[in-house]
């Protein structure tokens, strides 16, 4: 080995804030936010006064740049620099960034940028105390977040910023960071190599997240140099790690990716897609009575009446993991995962009651035909209500020519059944019944 490896500790700082790139042209990945001539490019110029006032709102996951892209922009135009967490401030604190922001604007005309981390977690009267700044131009807002702002950033705040969306990095991306991070004076300072199988396991359970990459490299290095390995190994890695960290929050945007891909993937019938996310799921912890609840969704949208019985799994799946909890619910709930996946499909039932329901809100009801209407009640035979009805047990097939649908929809057709699974035995069978039902049976 060349050297000791630098960690963090003991007043020297992480290996993820050492390595973290002094500006745009160090930021790994980001391309399609980095070219020439793009928005953040353009703020960060030297001609960055002309753009004083453009606010920005970061949205990304973890590890991608946003703290590192704020700070870019901060020391580009010579503009003062004030950062917030939104964890710890709160709307006094706010207004007193405006109202200093202010001063130093008409005062010494001197700009001033705002870095406020995590957007998502400032309640909307937190939020309301950032308009009148980012509104009059006193301040330059660069706001991060990693849930998506439509549901954490009110309106008048989004519509009056800039949102640009970071992206995971990809394999290729770390790839390089953690070559950089091995041989760069700031970081390990080719203190100990990093073998081939190893940077392929760091970049496998970083996931995406450029901090979790380096953290991990870090420990990595230090157990390599403790047991005086010239080249961090997979072993060393391990070891280091004991999984990799499943990036999922149930509050956040990950909460509502997985599940949409739970339930496609059901929808779609791929049983092994399907048990994937079924498992980030369960090993993020989220609330199995929410997986089940939406596992009875998908029986009745999108199997429908293809599979009657699936609706009978899920609810008996419910009801199960309510009764016996986690970890044995897991088992039920992969049962009706892999059972909803591979049943036929229909959505022909949520189809048709979406068309029915839609010309009801057009107007489109009429009224109930005389002899549907009730008659039981005194003076309503009176009324011609009932009158010309004819009973369907009354006749050998127990099916009778009869119109059941208002005038004004005499002929509409709401459920049209599939060819798929149960359904094909059903649309057989009303096949015939309507040709009865509707006089058309010849």
């Amino acid at each position: 080995m060349t050297g000791q490896v630098t960690l963090g500790g003991d007043g020297v700082a992480p290996l993820a804030a050492r390595m973290r790139p002094r500006d745009l042209d160090e930021v790994v990945g980001q391309e399609h936010l980095l070219r020439p001539g793009s928005p953040l490019r353009r703020l960060a110029s030297a001609d960055a006064a002309d753009n004083a006032g453009t606010s920005v709102i970061l949205w990304g996951p973890p590890g991608t740049g946003k703290t590192t892209i704020a700070q870019a922009l901060a020391n580009s135009g010579g503009r003062r620099f004030v950062q917030l967490s939104a964890i710890s401030a709160g709307v006094k604190d706010v207004r007193a960034v405006m109202d200093e922001a202010l001063r130093q604007r008409d005062f010494y005309d001197e700009g001033t940028v705002l870095f406020l981390d995590e957007i998502h977690r400032f309640t909307k009267a937190q939020q309301d105390a950032l308009l009148p700044g980012v509104e009059q131009g006193w301040v330059t807002l660069v706001a991060a977040t990693t849930e998506n702002p439509s549901f954490s950033v009110i309106s008048p705040l989004l519509s009056r910023s800039l949102l640009l969306t970071l992206r995971s990095l990809d394999d290729a991306d770390l790839a390089g960071l953690l070559d950089r991070a091995v041989s760069d004076k700031r970081g390990l300072d080719g203190a100990v190599g990093l073998d081939e199988d190893a940077r392929a396991a760091i970049v496998r359970m970083a996931s995406g997240d450029a901090r979790r990459a380096l953290t991990t490299l870090e420990a990595a290095a230090a157990g390599a140099q403790a047991a005086e390995h010239p080249s961090i190994t997979a072993e060393d890695v391990e070891s280091a790690s004991d999984q990799a960290l499943l990036r999922y929050d149930k509050q956040g945007d990950e909460h509502y990716d997985v599940i949409s891909a739970f339930i496609k993937s059901i929808r779609g019938s791929d049983p092994d897609a399907a048990l994937h996310y079924l498992a980030r799921m369960i090993v993020a912890g989220e609330d199995p009575r929410f997986i089940a609840r939406r596992l009875m969704i998908s029986a009745s949208e999108d199997i429908g009446m293809a599979d009657p019985q699936a609706m009978v799994v899920a609810e008996a799946v419910a009801s199960t993991v309510a009764l016996i909890g986690m970890p044995e619910g897991q088992i039920p709930l992969a049962n009706a995962t892999v059972y909803l996946a591979t049943a036929p499909k229909s959505n022909a039932s949520y189809t048709g009651i979406g068309a029915a329901i839609a010309d009801v809100k057009a107007g489109n009801a009429g009224r109930v035909p005389m002899h549907l209407r009730d008659a039981h009640y005194p003076g309503a035979k009176r009324l011609g209500h009932g009158k010309g009805y004819a009973y369907p047990h009354d006749d050998p097939i127990g099916v009778v020519e009869q119109q059941y649908l208002p005038d004004t929809l005499r002929d509409r057709v709401y459920y049209s059944p599939t060819e798929h699974g149960w359904e094909r035995e059903i649309s057989q069978r009303l096949e015939k019944l309507r040709r009865i039902t509707r006089g058309d049976a010849g």
